[in-house]
């Protein structure tokens, strides 16, 4: 199993991101992704996630809005684009994978434990 976050990097405030998360190695279909950001110093939290088999998707309020989850299943591909970029957005975005049952859209979004698979992350950095 690999998840490859890539599309990090530098952006004005204001400004807008898209990141990418690559799945390999088990079945996209039966699969939620989602992706977390921790600052440094800061703990680990969720931003939103989705149900590949239904597209069902669920957003934190730090970013309803502003930020849009998607995937594409030619790709195995699950992507976050981020528009509106504030400066406390700054941080590292992990992507993660968990089995689709049970679901509790907002309680495992909230929370990253119980997902199953990590990325490695990618950086974004939002200038003021």
């Amino acid at each position: 199993v690999q998840l490859v976050e890539s599309g990090g990097g530098l952006v004005q405030a204001g400004g807008s991101l898209r990141l990418s998360c690559a799945a390999s190695g088990f079945a996209f279909d039966g699969f939620v992704i989602g992706w977390f950001r921790q600052a440094p110093g800061k703990e680990r939290e969720g931003v939103t996630s989705i149900r590949n088999s239904d597209g069902y998707v669920y957003y934190t309020d730090s970013v309803r809005g502003r930020f849009t989850i998607s995937n594409d299943y030619d790709e195995n591909t699950v992507y976050l684009q981020m528009h509106s970029a504030k400066p406390a957005a700054t941080s590292f975005y992990y992507c993660a994978a968990r089995h689709d049952w049970p679901f509790d859209p907002e309680t495992i979004t909230l929370y990253p434990s119980g997902w199953n698979y990590w990325g490695k992350g990618t950086l974004v950095t939002i200038s003021s």
